[in-house]
Parts: structure tokens; C-alpha cells; sequence
């Protein structure tokens, strides 16, 4: 098969990504009440703690990314979504490598556009 192909038996069916939405949100609720996305700067840090490793491999993509502290909340909260879709307990390096990817992805976009 050739690497441009997507194997049929990865894809999820609407109904199976619909459940993990919805046990990733129900998950959200139990730990903090409320869904990632409304997760302030002190509520991020508390529900997201990061080793210190993760927390300078975040901190070197950061400042080569030029990324502001907004966009720090940002990444960790999408962090988080995806840790909490893959029903991992604490967010880790590759949630954080995703996130900024797709944040690095948005950017390339805008400037395709602009």
C-alpha cells in the first residue's frame, strides 16, 4: 500500500468518535466542572501539572515558536483535550508536540492566505 493510502480499518466511524467526545467531555466535568476549554491560567497549571521535563520541552518550543502566554493557555488546554481523548490521566510530551503542531499548522495556514 502506498503511504498516501489511509488504511480503512484506522478510521473511527462518526458514532465512534462521537462516543469519545463525549466520555473525553464527561471526564472534563468529573475532574474540574467544567469543559478544558473554560479553564483559567491557575485551573490549567492545577489540572495539567507537567514533569520538568515537559515543562522545558514546552517552555525551548515556547520561545523558538515566539509563542505568547495566551498561547501557552491555549496549547495546554488542547493539551489536556487530547490526553483526555486518548483517556490519559496527565497530559505528557507528545499531547504538548501535538498541540503546538497544531498551532505551528494554523500559522502556516494564515500566511498561505494572507
Amino acid at each position: 500500500m502506498e503511504s498516501s493510502q489511509i488504511d480503512s480499518s484506522e478510521i473511527e466511524s462518526s458514532a465512534i468518535v462521537k462516543r469519545r467526545v463525549i466520555s473525553a467531555q464527561e471526564r472534563q466535568f468529573k475532574r474540574q466542572g467544567k469543559l478544558n476549554k473554560s479553564l483559567s491560567g491557575k485551573e490549567i497549571e492545577q489540572y495539567c501539572p507537567l514533569s520538568e521535563t515537559e515543562s522545558l520541552f514546552l517552555s525551548r518550543a515556547m520561545q523558538s515558536m515566539n509563542l505568547s502566554m495566551r498561547a501557552y493557555h491555549r496549547t495546554m488546554r488542547v493539551a489536556r483535550t487530547i490526553a483526555d481523548l486518548q483517556c490519559v490521566e496527565r497530559v505528557n510530551q507528545q499531547h504538548l508536540a501535538e498541540a503546538l503542531s497544531f498551532r505551528s499548522f494554523d500559522r502556516m495556514l494564515n500566511e498561505l492566505t494572507e
